[in-house]
């Protein structure tokens, strides 16, 4: 089924690839815009920034499957103290991914944003009061 963006970017796929669920890519795209990083550098950002619930294996699969779409490259550093880490740093395909990531998120808004304001305006929302349909005559 193809939701309606009213001729917006990304087209009916935009709901889909923007679920919960998916959210975690666009933000580890973003957080390797701002600079290259560790695996578990990246976990922590994004626990701090974005995601309470962070499944920190999920990241790292994420970051491989990245790897392997061309999105990441990895390089393997050492330190004097420490085991080697692997450091990741977006490449132009990523930033292009990015790129079409924000505008999908920018659809979704939209769409959640007009969802929102109808469930308002049905009395529905959060801090809506009573259902309409409830009140007295």
């Amino acid at each position: 089924m193809t939701q309606n963006t009213h001729g917006k970017a990304g087209g009916g796929s935009a709901m889909g690839e923007c679920e919960p669920r998916n959210f975690v890519r666009p933000c580890l795209l973003l957080l390797l815009r701002e600079r290259p990083a560790h695996g578990y550098d990246l976990v922590e950002r994004l626990h701090a920034t974005f995601i309470d619930d962070l499944d920190a294996g999920g990241v790292y699969r994420t970051l491989r499957a990245f790897e392997r779409e061309g999105l990441v490259r990895s390089t393997w550093s050492t330190s004097g103290s420490g085991p080697a880490r692997r450091t990741y740093s977006l490449t132009a395909a990523g930033t292009d991914t990015l790129r079409h990531q924000i505008e999908l998120l920018e659809v979704t808004h939209h769409l959640v944003h007009r969802f929102l304001t109808r469930c308002g305006e049905a009395a529905l929302a959060p801090s809506g009061g009573r259902d309409r349909r409830e009140a007295a005559p």
